[in-house]
């Protein structure tokens, strides 16, 4: 990873909570309410709104799409890495302008997602498009040399369309 863009927010580390799990989610649910929940948010001039359900602990969906990883809402497990980049996913749409972050449209599962990767820090936040919204739809890293090269196959082959 190179320097990371003076626009993105520092992590916010589990350590510095003591490794109080409590402490640690009630600090990173603050901070997805501050940038998802209490201000509005848009994208290229489209309104954002939140996959709230369904609800775990009183928390919306996407929050824990943002910090957890599994296949079913049932069996996702929080994953560090995520939980530290809770404050990227605003960040990167607010500044998806900046040539740093690589910006397309593409399909996935039948849906129309717009991505945006902030590659030199390995991170990518899939929006997904809603009939007159968006939706923060997951985030995470990306380190895996194979979906590296597919993401960036999908970036240039959306480039020239």
């Amino acid at each position: 990873m190179t320097e990371k863009p003076r626009w993105l927010p520092p992590l916010v580390l589990f350590s510095d909570y003591r490794g109080d799990w409590k402490r640690y989610l009630k600090a990173l649910y603050s901070y997805f309410e501050s940038d998802f929940l209490r201000t509005r948010l848009h994208f290229r001039g489209r309104k954002l709104g939140l996959k709230r359900h369904p609800l775990l602990t009183g928390k919306e969906a996407t929050f824990w799409h943002m910090i957890s990883e599994g296949r079913s809402e049932a069996s996702r497990q929080p994953d560090l890495r995520r939980c530290e980049r809770i404050r990227w996913p605003r960040a990167i749409i607010e500044n998806s302008n900046d040539p740093a972050v690589k910006v397309w449209e593409t399909r996935r599962q039948n849906e129309h997602r717009i991505c945006l990767w902030l590659e030199q820090q390995e991170y990518l936040v899939v929006l997904a498009d809603r009939k007159g919204y968006l939706l923060p739809w997951t985030s995470y890293m990306v380190t895996d040399p194979h979906r590296k090269r597919k993401l960036q196959k999908e970036f240039e082959g959306q480039k020239q369309e």
